[in-house]
């Protein structure tokens, strides 16, 4: 008997702890298995998008209000297509705002940060912010470093 209840408890402790790995899985992927809140989609062209992922969150003040749902290809601008859902509690961006990609912690995880700008006119469901500034490419920067202190050793 007390065997049997032992092995009860040792079961019901594994239960608890696949339990816990899965509910953090979701938590660090993102994912929810509650319903989604009301947003609207909004669009933002890009230079260079590197390192940005779908469902990587768009943020203000530090505060997230939503998410990447899509990065595509502009074929007409060759620029990158980012659409993104924001909160319907956020529905007083003016259309002057300013998207950014900015990068997080030492990981480099890459996100959508927007700026707030000063026009009368909101952007609606559908709108696209046209003022953004690309992604920063350590490798561009390094090779750029790197070139310019080479030319000025051979001199």
């Amino acid at each position: 008997m007390q065997n049997r209840t032992l092995e009860t408890g040792v079961g019901l402790f594994l239960l608890a702890g696949i339990l816990a790995l899965l509910l953090l899985a979701l938590r660090v992927s993102g994912l929810s298995a509650s319903a989604t809140n009301d947003s609207y989609k909004l669009y933002a062209n890009f230079d260079n998008i590197a390192g940005l992922t779908v469902r990587a969150k768009v943020t203000m003040a530090g505060v997230t209000i939503g998410k990447v749902t899509a990065i595509d290809l502009d074929h007409d601008t060759f620029m990158g297509r980012v659409t993104m859902e924001v909160d319907k509690q956020v529905n007083n961006l003016p259309s002057d705002s300013t998207a950014s990609i900015l990068t997080a912690g030492l990981l480099g995880e890459k996100y959508v940060g927007i700026s707030v700008g000063g026009d009368d006119q909101l952007l609606k469901d559908g709108g696209t912010i046209h003022d953004t500034q690309s992604s920063l490419v350590l490798e561009d920067l390094i090779g750029k470093f790197l070139l310019n202190s080479v030319g000025k050793d051979a001199k």
